[in-house]
């Protein structure tokens, strides 16, 4: 009997499985069914994804997400935190990192146990509609500023959109932002992939406080982000509407860790 032997991390509530590839290459004999079966939360481990490590030729290593439905995804901020971690934890850096993703290159850094993820530039189409923004920020997402207190059912409204004929093939994520004060947003995801309503999403909370800063049209952009899970930050420099040097800022936290036999 083969055993996987993982660790569990979260990110403000979003969790994830940690497996470190650079020996076994679960990447090759891993099918979508298992990935699946390990993300499930009554049959298996029990995370929105699973995250694989491995070296990288060039730089210190090379990431590859999963969601929960077991199929390869876009970029995932909350899990490159997390990875960035798990990564220090297994020593393969001190202080700062450089790692591949399906997204391209990011930098990182750790510091008391804070990460800070540097984003892929982000373009924003100056026109919106209707209180929405469609965004890339290393994974697609629909923003859609709703006021404060307003009922809204975040999880059928979530599942109307997503599925949405203007999003075919492959669907958005839907982020749902309400101001709190000045520079400080409230933000609830629906996501693909995990097909419901999460704690936190690392690109979601990027794309709502880009949205935001476009809504209020700010000069310097330094976005608290409360998700149900916690409190995170995006600092970026804004040039019209086109986003550089985008950080993700936030905690990254070990669960437990285990094996678990195939």
């Amino acid at each position: 009997m083969k055993t996987i032997s993982f660790q569990k991390y979260h990110g403000t509530g979003n969790d994830f499985i940690m497996i470190d590839d650079r020996v076994d290459y679960w990447r090759r004999h891993l099918p979508q069914a298992t990935i699946r079966l390990l993300c499930d939360r009554h049959l298996g481990i029990g995370a929105d994804g699973l995250i694989l490590l491995q070296d990288h030729e060039v730089f210190d290593f090379i990431m590859y997400y999963y969601n929960a439905d077991g199929k390869e995804s876009t970029m995932c901020g909350n899990g490159g935190r997390c990875l960035v971690a798990f990564a220090n934890s297994l020593g393969i850096f001190d202080q700062h990192c450089t790692f591949d993703a399906i997204d391209g290159i990011h930098k990182a850094s750790l510091q008391k146990g804070q990460i800070s993820l540097g984003m892929k530039n982000v373009k924003v189409d100056a026109k919106r509609r209707d209180l929405r923004y469609f965004l890339d920020t290393g994974s697609p997402h629909l923003v859609e500023f709703t006021p404060l207190g307003h009922k809204v059912d975040f999880y059928k409204k979530g599942m109307e959109l997503r599925y949405d004929n203007e999003f075919a093939p492959g669907g958005t994520n839907v982020n749902f932002v309400s101001i709190l004060e000045e520079n400080k947003i409230q933000v609830t995801t629906y996501e693909r992939g995990v097909e419901g309503l999460t704690l936190s999403c690392g690109t979601g909370v990027v794309a709502s406080a880009i949205a935001y800063a476009e809504e209020m049209d700010l000069s310097h952009v330094d976005v608290i982000v409360k998700t149900d899970g916690g409190k995170l930050r995006v600092q970026c420099e804004r040039i019209k509407h086109e986003y550089k040097n985008v950080i993700l800022h936030g905690p990254a936290k070990k669960v437990f860790s285990g094996q678990y036999d195939l």
